[in-house]
């Protein structure tokens, strides 16, 4: 599915990619998290990391995902 994907796959990947930012978007703009909300910010944070590296983007902009990546990984424990 990664290999060579249409467009129209390119765009689903990017429309579950930007839905990752909103949720991150979301709980990060909380003043507090409980252990679900952060669970949730670093499941999508880490997909966002994997579909980033792939090499099928053309003209996408890819700066609302590096930011939400950011953000997410602000807030994360280490």
């Amino acid at each position: 599915m990664y290999k060579n994907p249409t467009a129209a796959e390119i765009t689903q990947h990017y429309k579950a990619a930007v839905d990752s930012v909103t949720m991150i978007d979301e709980f990060v703009a909380l003043s507090d998290r409980d252990d679900e909300q952060v669970d949730c910010i670093r499941r999508n944070v880490q997909h966002l990391e994997f579909i980033v590296a792939k090499d099928f983007w053309t003209t996408e902009d890819l700066t609302p995902f590096h930011a939400a990546i950011t953000a997410g990984n602000a807030v994360l424990p280490t």
